[in-house]
């Protein structure tokens, strides 16, 4: 059901969703921007393996950015996007799709080292440029990226920037837009495949991430609490069916809460075992140096004590 959201400039109320799980929002800039990186990505991934061909661009990476496009799609233009203006909970749903579902895939597709590998002459030169900044820096740094998740998921969820993005669609796309780059940045250094000049150690990384669980906790929270609605859009969109206002509200942040912070929790898995791994690594590098101080000591030892040694 292409365009079903425009009943709403009608002003008429959706039906509910569970007999209208098939309806979709097909829209023109949506669908020309997600279309546009798949088809600009694997365009780059094609000119990388013609170019180098002994080191072809990875076909994990290419699988993580199409699979993020495909989440992005299912978000924005399925059914979930349809009612992401009615229900507080599937705008709820959205979020956690956009920033912790396709924000953490597009950051294992590599985009930026795609661009450099994919470009060549005075493109190239540009990029490079571009990305040695110290503006790029400050952007890609660790920091950055926490802080930008720290205040943007708050200041989305829980402040008069959510009604204003319920009845303005400019907002609502450029919303979604924030989440994937915010996203992006937030989850770049702990993905750590994209070459960084201030990459997190494993213990970084699942320091990183535990630091920004309570900020989903926080949110969820206090939607959770509110004994009212907290935003007046919501009171205009006629809707008869479903959970009441505050129910709504509390659903959306009980989502926050328990889905953002069990995927917090799957993501710090993977951190944890290389954590594991770089701690063995070390941990036999350090006997290895060892072993080799006690053999050099011995032989000392044995050339002092051989009697075809001594002066």
């Amino acid at each position: 059901m292409i365009g079903t959201s425009l009943s709403l400039l009608a002003d008429v109320a959706l039906p509910n969703i569970s007999s209208n799980l098939g309806a979709t929002a097909i829209a023109f800039t949506p669908s020309v921007l997600i279309g546009g990186a798949t088809a600009l990505y694997l365009w780059g991934a094609w000119r990388v393996g013609r170019a180098d061909p002994e080191s072809p661009w990875s076909v994990k990476r290419t699988i993580a950015f199409v699979g993020a496009m495909v989440l992005v799609f299912v978000a924005i233009e399925t059914v979930i996007g349809v009612y992401d203006d009615t229900l507080f909970y599937d705008h709820m749903i959205q979020h956690i799709l956009l920033i912790m579902g396709a924000a953490p895939l597009i950051a294992m597709g590599a985009p930026v080292e795609l661009l450099v590998r994919s470009t060549v002459g005075g493109t190239h030169r540009v990029v490079t440029r571009v990305l040695d900044s110290r503006v790029a820096e400050v952007v890609g740094h660790p920091i950055t990226g926490f802080v930008l998740y720290a205040v943007f998921i708050p200041v989305a969820h829980l402040t008069s920037l959510y009604n204003v993005m319920l009845t303005n669609d400019l907002v609502h796309d450029n919303e979604h837009l924030a989440f994937l780059v915010i996203g992006y940045l937030f989850w770049r250094p702990v993905v750590a495949i994209e070459p960084s000049r201030h990459p997190l150690s494993p213990a970084l990384r699942l320091i990183y991430l535990m630091l920004a669980v309570p900020v989903d906790t926080f949110c969820g929270l206090v939607l959770l609490s509110t004994n009212h609605e907290m935003f007046s859009a919501y009171t205009t969109m006629h809707r008869t069916w479903g959970p009441s206002l505050v129910g709504d509200l509390h659903t959306g942040g009980a989502i926050m809460w328990v889905f953002g912070d069990s995927l917090m929790a799957l993501a710090m898995i993977p951190v944890v075992i290389q954590w594991v791994r770089s701690e063995e690594v070390l941990t036999r590098q350090i006997d290895a140096e060892l072993d080799a101080q006690e053999a050099l000591r011995q032989e000392m030892d044995g050339q002092s004590t051989d009697p075809h040694l001594q002066p």
